[in-house]
């Protein structure tokens, strides 16, 4: 299949599957006589891979590792389970301070609701936000 063959495939736009490559994360595919690029199933099933996995939060970077060892041989699950328990423990913490940060702006939105915009000093940019 063309490159706009396996884009659609993919449902990806084709400079997606031309950047992949660029990146090493797809395999440089076979030209055909007139030049064009020509791709089999594999390159669609790794195309695939390379959405899942970022569908999973892993960067192009963590993803290039994960086919790299691939590539020489190596069964990646453990280091792919090891990269998705990092992530987990990120979402987490991102978690804990979003929870904060929600305290924060709905303290914020319950105390300007008790504020007169008439009572901000003139070194204020709004008393909102001045600290207490």
């Amino acid at each position: 299949m063309r490159i706009g063959d396996l884009a659609a495939a993919a449902n990806v736009p084709p400079e997606t599957v031309r950047y992949y490559e660029k990146r090493g994360l797809l395999a440089p595919p076979a030209r055909s006589a007139n030049g064009y690029r020509t791709y089999d199933e594999a390159a669609l099933n790794q195309l695939h891979f390379i959405r899942t996995a970022q569908a999973a939060g892993l960067t192009l970077a963590e993803i290039y590792s994960v086919i790299e060892l691939r590539n020489e041989g190596t069964t990646p699950c453990s280091h792919v389970e090891t990269l998705l328990a990092d992530k987990l423990a990120e979402v987490r913490e991102r978690q804990v301070q979003l929870a904060a940060l929600e305290t924060e702006l709905a303290w914020l939105v319950q105390r300007s609701t008790t504020l007169n915009p008439a009572d901000c000093r003139p070194d204020d940019i709004c008393h909102v936000l001045r600290k207490t």
